[in-house]
């Protein structure tokens, strides 16, 4: 008689891990502005480090009235894998040992990326995009600039994209095998635009093939029935989805990066 077939385990990806896994917390991260927890998490022989917001931790904000911080963190993830580009960590919305919550797979931050600087003079040096000026000591400003990196501009577009209100420096996490990833995502998606980055250094450049075949995908996606407007419906109001929808729109009939609108401050405080 033959020996019986072996059936190899199956491989639990990401995703499974953070929704399905055993959240045991660790630590909370105290510079965070909501409560932000960091954990392991657990799920067939796999474990991982996350963090985990809460919603109950959050602070409501008056301007945000719709949904929670948890939701659009975990539509902004989503939208970042429908570009194909991985710029967000894996984000799953869960219930944990204080409610419903965001979960996001942790990443190692790689020391020594360059992709903020201050410079003096008035003009960015090669390979950097300028911001505006910073004041740094009294009396004294500095051009605050970020490095010209395609991770960065693909970063740009998905921030037009997704109405990010709060793109600060912080924000950035340069990871091993030279990825980029954005975090906190909690403000974004509004109807209104609100825009506010640090990276506005290609405003009103054209933007590159890659980006314009990324934004007729996203287009397709979010159209009705489209696989990532049925994901976000779930996650966003009505009224935000049309607004994502139109500012994919504008993005694809201008076919440059936004600039600055002069209506409220364009760069978030602190920038970094």
């Amino acid at each position: 008689m033959s020996a019986p077939e072996r059936i190899p385990p199956r491989s639990v990806t990401t995703a499974e891990l953070l929704a399905e896994g055993e959240l045991s917390v660790r630590g909370r991260i105290r510079d965070a502005s909501n409560a932000a927890l960091y954990c392991t998490v657990t799920f067939e022989g796999r474990e991982a480090a996350c963090i985990y917001k809460p919603v109950a931790g959050e602070r409501p904000l008056w301007d945000f009235p719709d949904g929670t911080l948890a939701q659009r963190e975990v539509a902004a993830y989503e939208v970042s894998e429908a570009t194909g580009w991985g710029l967000v960590p894996t984000t799953v919305l869960r219930d944990g040992p204080y409610g419903e919550g965001m979960c996001q797979l942790w990443i190692e931050e790689t020391p020594g990326a360059d992709l903020l600087a201050l410079v003096d003079g008035e003009e960015p040096g090669p390979g950097w995009k300028a911001i505006g000026f910073a004041e740094v000591a009294e009396g004294r400003t500095a051009l605050l600039v970020h490095a010209d990196d395609e991770r960065l501009r693909r970063l740009a577009v998905l921030d037009a994209v997704i109405n990010n209100a709060d793109r600060k420096g912080g924000h950035l996490l340069p990871a091993a095998e030279d990825r980029l990833y954005g975090i906190d995502h909690g403000v974004t998606f509004n109807a209104e635009n609100k825009l506010r980055t640090l990276l506005w250094g290609w405003a009103g450049e054209r933007l590159t093939g890659e980006a314009v075949d990324v934004l007729k995908g996203l287009k397709e996606a979010l159209g009705e029935g489209g696989a990532l407007a049925v994901t976000l419906t779930r996650l966003i109001t009505a009224v935000e989805l049309d607004a994502t929808r139109a500012r994919v729109e504008a993005l694809l009939e201008s076919g440059k990066h936004p600039e600055p609108s002069g209506e409220w401050p364009a760069i978030p405080w602190p920038p970094v």
